[in-house]
């Protein structure tokens, strides 16, 4: 299934029985409260917001993101919090984002990896960007997807549904789901969030160790 919905106070979808448990939650203005669980994922659509957790007093302005473990709160503007349960991740504060993808992907589209895995197999949030004239090839992922559509206009086809996609609405894509993004005239940037990854650093291959030449041992 596809969702699609308006950026609004309070839980957007509840992802709690997924493979990857999960919470999408929006703030508008009012003050949003983050658990102890997990690490959130936030962006800031219109700024600027004010993010407090462990980490400090941060002031957010539209177009930023942050990764957010632990307890947090986060008011004014407005924007979109994706929780993933069960995870620790680094704190992150970035942005705001570009205009377009460093990465090459399908269909002409392209990507950028703005919180990166700590370890293979983490969360990752990504930003894309869909040129005018897209016409995505359909394809699944093997996890949920969920985001925010920062600017531009265009639509998902899923299920033989044409679901409009306008800046400011956010959505949930179910693992395994055929969809496709289309373009018209518009160039379109979006926020994902993946919930799980297959790059990303592990013992045998991080550019500490990759980057450390050893010349001999010391002694006899």
């Amino acid at each position: 299934m596809v969702k699609i919905f308006e950026i609004a106070p309070g839980t957007l979808a509840d992802l709690g029985r997924d493979e990857f448990p999960g919470l999408v939650a929006g703030w508008c203005g009012r003050r949003l409260e983050l658990g102890e669980d997990g690490t959130h994922f936030v962006f800031a659509l219109d700024g600027p917001a004010e993010l407090s957790c462990g980490s400090g007093r941060f002031s957010v302005a539209a177009g930023m993101y942050a990764a957010v473990p632990g307890r947090a709160a986060i008011e004014r503007g407005r924007g979109i919090a994706i929780t993933r349960f069960g995870h620790h991740g680094f704190f992150h504060l970035g942005g705001p984002v570009e205009s377009a993808g460093r990465l090459r992907y399908i269909d002409g589209c392209t990507d950028s990896l703005l919180v990166p895995p700590v370890v293979r197999g983490d969360p990752c949030l990504n930003l894309l960007c869909m040129p005018p004239g897209t016409r995505q090839t359909p394809h699944v992922h093997p996890s949920f997807r969920a985001g925010v559509i920062i600017r531009g206009r265009g639509w998902c086809l899923a299920n033989d549904d044409r679901l409009a996609l306008d800046s400011g609405r956010g959505f949930v894509i179910d693992a395994g789901e055929e969809h496709c993004f289309h373009t018209d005239d518009d160039t379109l940037l979006v926020l994902a969030f993946h919930p799980d990854s297959d790059v990303g650093p592990v013992d045998e291959d991080h550019p500490m160790i990759n980057r450390t030449f050893p010349v001999g041992s010391r002694g006899s």
